[in-house]
């Protein structure tokens, strides 16, 4: 009967078994082998790590790029996950619309209205010219900057989520415990409940800079060109220069990035819990 079983469960699962090598494993095969073989057999491509200098200012862009969006989010996240946590449960359902409205909107939607809000004529400089803070428009489209709260704004849900799931594990009868024997508010939270939060921390934390790594929509359109992520700069070196040997390397160089931060989260916080699949 057992033996039954787990022959059912393996025709159960040769299905999703058969797509995942189809269309991602075979794929990403196909790319680690160009990148050794275009435009010769060897590791020239991986060369240039060492040798680009465009490469190199791509690669900082985005890692400054990536390290300022999990900040902030991180930031921001934090406390709307600690007031949804310690929310009223109609308070907590409106707080949770509104953190998961966005995702109902699309990545172009979203990038776009941002450029209606951030042009020189937008909604943003009009505003603080007619306050009279400033005398002239401010350049705040086609930037590091736009880019930045373009990502924010989409990666804020995928903040909260994490933080509010771990804060919510959190024995309040700690923090009790914590005031009852003379801890002010602000020590209770700084000495107990932060530091159990700081899985959830880590967390969310990987998960927007795993996320932001790979972005293109959005530094596409509001870094207008002038501003290059990685994901753009190999969709250039693909489509536009057919350079297919860097490209391919870049793109596998990201993929083991995206692997190894991924092993380095599993190191800190249970990955099957926090993806869902933990019974």
């Amino acid at each position: 009967m057992r033996r039954s079983f787990g022959g059912t469960y393996w025709l159960l699962i040769l299905p999703a078994l058969v797509l995942m090598v189809a269309f991602y494993i075979l794929p990403v095969l196909s790319v680690l082998v160009i990148s050794v073989t275009e435009p010769e057999p060897g590791f020239g491509n991986y060369a240039l790590l060492a040798t680009s200098g465009p490469l190199h200012r791509v690669l900082a862009t985005t890692a400054r790029i990536c390290v300022i969006t999990t900040i902030v989010t991180l930031l921001l996240g934090y406390v709307v996950a600690y007031g949804l946590a310690h929310a009223r449960p109609t308070m907590r359902g409106l707080i949770f619309f509104g953190v998961v409205l966005p995702l109902w909107v699309s990545v172009l939607v979203r990038a776009f209205s941002w450029v209606t809000i951030l042009r020189r004529e937008g909604l943003l400089n009009n505003a603080l010219l007619e306050v009279g803070i400033i005398e002239e428009p401010l350049r705040l489209l086609f930037n590091e900057f736009a880019i930045c709260i373009g990502m924010i704004h989409y990666m804020l849900p995928y903040a909260i989520l994490p933080l509010y799931a771990n804060m919510r594990g959190i024995d309040r009868r700690l923090i009790s415990a914590a005031r009852g024997l003379g801890a002010s508010r602000p020590t209770a939270f700084r000495r107990v409940f932060l530091p159990l939060s700081l899985p959830g921390v880590i967390s969310a934390g990987m998960l927007v800079f795993i996320f932001s790594l790979g972005f293109f929509v959005t530094p596409a359109i509001l870094g207008g060109g002038r501003t290059r992520m990685i994901a753009e700069y190999m969709s250039w070196l693909i489509l536009d220069r057919l350079y297919w040997g860097p490209g391919t390397m870049i793109a596998t160089m990201l993929v083991l990035t995206v692997f190894a931060l991924l092993w380095l989260l599993g190191r800190f916080v249970d990955l099957r819990r926090l993806f869902g699949t933990a019974t």
